[in-house]
């Protein structure tokens, strides 16, 4: 029996040493998705409140931890020995371990109000001249809106670096959840309920963010990138998304955009792409400049022919529970599959939109 005792003690010290050994690993600031390794004021300010927070409560777990033991040796029951003396309490100790908590949270509290109220309050509001953008949170992927110059994208936020971002964050389905781990911390998107969020990228680079507040059956697969990018890229970026997609002479890129526009198909229900026709749906991602992105599917897939091609043919087999999967009648089985032929002309007519 002492033996079995001494296996499971052995085997849950591995374990509780394996789990602390991965703890670590993941907490890497090279992470993509890492909150050590900031980028920006709002991150930055939430890293150092954790770490205040982490060290007081690493001394305040040592002393009671110690206390524990010191009592347990020092007035552990010991052979022949009798009942202990029996007494009504410490008021003087009763009143230390009252008091010192309290002065240790207020301690705690003052660096957490600041930076409360920090990161609530924006240093350059729309209305003080500061960029706005509207990020709606879809099952399953974010749409981004520019409303000073009408340009709408899907799962990539571009930003100019060093800049205050003003984000109004809104949901029009199920609650989704707002992080971008190195530049600012959650917040919620809620249906109905406005919320807002300002975030700055003090350099370039791309970004990582997720949906963190579960939200069906693909919110694992519900991301984003933020692309930050000197001042003067990112206005002619904005240039760039404002005008129409450009018209190509391919004679195959033209009968993709026929499929797309087919009433068969009904691509343009669903998706909007500014230019001829009539596309103004409003349920799936604006593909106005689809070729110019990165990435797509909710930013989980690099942008490339294959993966495109890949999408076109079962989007049900990419992405779990995708609305067009199961919607679309042409992926539901409503009606007829798209042939090869279909696909790779609706590739190339997407793969124009630059």
């Amino acid at each position: 029996m002492l033996m079995t005792n001494r296996r499971f003690l052995r085997l849950i010290t591995l374990v509780l040493a394996g789990t602390l050994v991965i703890s670590l690993l993941g907490c890497t600031p090279s992470h993509p998705m890492s909150t050590f390794d900031t980028v920006g004021p709002v991150a930055r300010s939430q890293a150092i409140l954790f770490y205040v927070i982490f060290w007081v409560g690493l001394v305040v777990f040592i002393a009671v931890e110690a206390a524990i033991i010191y009592a347990a040796v020092r007035y552990r029951r010991r052979k022949d020995q009798g009942d202990p003396e029996q007494i009504h309490g410490n008021n003087k100790l009763e009143i230390a371990w009252t008091i010192v908590p309290v002065i240790i949270l207020a301690i705690v509290a003052i660096p957490t109000i600041i930076t409360i109220f920090d990161n609530a309050n924006s240093p350059k509001t729309p209305e003080e001249g500061g960029l706005l953008v509207e990020a709606i949170g879809h099952q399953w992927w974010f749409e981004f809106r520019y409303p000073e110059s009408g340009v709408v994208t899907a799962n990539e936020l571009h930003i100019p670096v060093g800049e205050v971002v003003n984000l109004n964050l809104a949901s029009i389905d199920v609650i989704h959840s707002f992080w971008i781990p190195k530049i600012a911390g959650k917040v919620d998107m809620i249906p109905g309920v406005g919320n807002t969020i300002w975030i700055q990228a003090d350099e370039p680079g791309e970004f990582y963010g997720q949906c963190a507040e579960f939200c069906g059956v693909a919110h694992a697969n519900m991301r984003f990138k933020v692309i930050a990018k000197p001042k003067a890229q990112f206005e002619q970026w904005l240039q760039d998304q404002a005008v129409a997609a450009l018209e190509s002479s391919d004679p195959l890129v033209i009968e993709g955009y026929d499929i797309f526009m087919s009433r068969r198909v009904l691509c343009f229900r669903c998706h909007t792409i500014d230019g001829p026709g009539i596309a103004r749906g409003t349920i799936g991602p604006n593909l106005t400049h689809f070729a110019s992105r990165d990435t797509f599917i909710g930013s989980i897939m690099d942008n490339t022919q294959e993966n495109l091609l890949r999408w076109l043919t079962d989007p049900g087999d990419v992405k779990e529970g995708n609305i067009m999967a199961r919607d679309a009648e042409v992926y539901n089985g409503t009606l007829p599959s798209l042939t090869e032929s279909q696909i790779s002309a609706l590739a190339a007519y997407l793969r124009s939109l630059k």
